[in-house]
């Protein structure tokens, strides 16, 4: 057994395709199969069911690429040790975080941490939240950034930040002659969401106690993609949305002034970085903590977490 052939495994298993995991690998089909074969008959069992399409791994096959997982992460941090000890900041860190935090948290931060560590490459994909997880169990993200608490075994958290949760109120809505807002003020038939998938919503959704109207009234006939269309169709049509505080931070005059708070203590959603329990590039990703929160305006630093709403 080699570290080369788990390599080859974990990339068939990540592709679920002899082909594109070969094409990952830099060798060709054949060489990774005969590599993968000799593992199999050494450990007398097979990894791979290959009579699926896409690839599978069998039962047995699955326990062994969970430890192949390990084992090549372990490796790795001999790597990054050595790396930490004669002070080179290099290597690929792989960060999923969630669409309804990416617009808004990325330009904080992103320019300024590829300038301080131009020999570190950042690779960042939107993801649900369910994805990111998913991901990060597989070893295919090294970390994500999303909205928390999840109590996720196997997932730990560390929290960022609070983020206030405001109203956008149409100036037609009832809501908009209010200094402050109360859940209750807010009607579901005149309520914006996004579509299923988005944390966010059902944070809403908790936010406004609005699971018996859902149920009863069928209210929710359009759900957005993202939370800028949800301030557009406020602002050309009717109604109201909630936006999360980073979402305001580039509103003109005009805009600032469809905003209503909720009566404190202020909703909040708790923004953290997650990460698996066997993580390896702790360095890449506490620096990329330290940059985050070293980016974050000076009031979010200071949200307290007074009132979480649950996910």
């Amino acid at each position: 057994m080699t570290f080369t052939q788990l390599e080859y495994i974990v990339a068939v298993d990540n592709c679920r395709h002899f082909a594109k995991a070969a094409s990952q690998c830099f060798i060709t089909q054949p060489t990774l199969s005969m590599q993968v074969q000799k593992l199999e008959d050494e450990l007398g069992l097979k990894i791979f069911d290959r009579s699926k399409q896409p690839v599978m791994p069998t039962e047995a096959g699955a326990a062994i690429l969970e430890q192949a997982r390990k084992i090549l992460s372990e490796k790795n941090l001999i790597g990054e040790i050595v790396q930490q000890k004669k002070g080179v900041v290099t290597g690929l860190l792989k960060v999923g975080i969630i669409p309804t935090l990416a617009p808004y948290l990325l330009p904080l931060f992103i320019q300024q941490f590829i300038k301080k560590y131009p020999l570190v490459k950042l690779s960042v994909t939107e993801l649900t939240t369910e994805h990111i997880i998913q991901k990060l169990k597989e070893g295919k993200i090294d970390v994500g950034i999303l909205v928390t608490p999840l109590d996720e075994p196997g997932i730990r958290e560390h929290p960022l930040f609070y983020e206030e949760l405001v109203a956008y109120v149409s100036k037609k809505d009832k809501a908009f002659r209010k200094t402050y807002v109360l859940a209750q003020d807010i009607d579901p038939n005149h309520l914006w969401l996004l579509e299923e998938g988005h944390c966010f919503r059902s944070q809403i959704i908790n936010l406004c106690e609005l699971r018996k109207a859902s149920a009863e009234g069928g209210h929710f006939d359009y759900e957005a993609g993202s939370i800028e269309t949800l301030r557009r169709l406020v602002e050309q049509n009717d109604g109201i949305t909630i936006l999360p505080e980073l979402a305001t931070l580039d509103l003109s005059n005009r805009q600032l002034q469809m905003l209503r708070h909720f009566k404190q203590p202020a909703p909040v959603r708790e923004v953290s970085l997650v990460v698996h329990r066997d993580l390896v590039k702790k360095r890449l990703v506490e620096l990329l903590k330290t940059s985050l929160l070293g980016a974050l305006p000076e009031k979010l630093r200071k949200n307290k977490p007074t009132n979480i709403v649950s996910i």
